[in-house]
């Protein structure tokens, strides 16, 4: 089921310029009325295992086994993408309510919300 704080896997495809490529998992980052609507796409963030990225301003480190991540990962809060929703392919697990509440303070920093 596709909710917010949910994470599934996606095929970003091919890298074009520092557009965010291949299959990695994504953070559903899109209010679940919109989830739940006859809308087609979903808002992500992309997660990556580039832990130094953690540093970034806004970003968030998320500890391997959370979310059922195999591996330590960091929701990139600058690397949003919309997706159509039957590109996600594989759910993974939900964040915590916590990592949430700092995924969105990550965002409301770099969208100046």
């Amino acid at each position: 089921m596709i909710e917010r704080g949910s994470v599934h896997w996606v095929d970003l495809g091919e890298a074009v310029g520092s557009r965010p490529a291949k299959r990695r998992p994504v953070l559903v980052i899109q209010s679940d009325p919109y989830n739940q609507s006859r809308l087609a796409t979903v808002l992500v963030a992309v997660l990556t295992s580039n832990t130094r990225l953690g540093a970034a301003p806004g970003n968030v480190f998320v500890p391997a086994g959370a979310a059922g991540l195999p591996r330590d990962s960091v929701v990139n809060v600058t690397a949003l993408v919309t997706l159509d929703k039957d590109e996600l392919t594989g759910a993974v697990g939900q964040v915590s309510a916590a990592l949430m509440r700092a995924v969105d303070s990550g965002l409301r920093q770099v969208l100046g919300l």
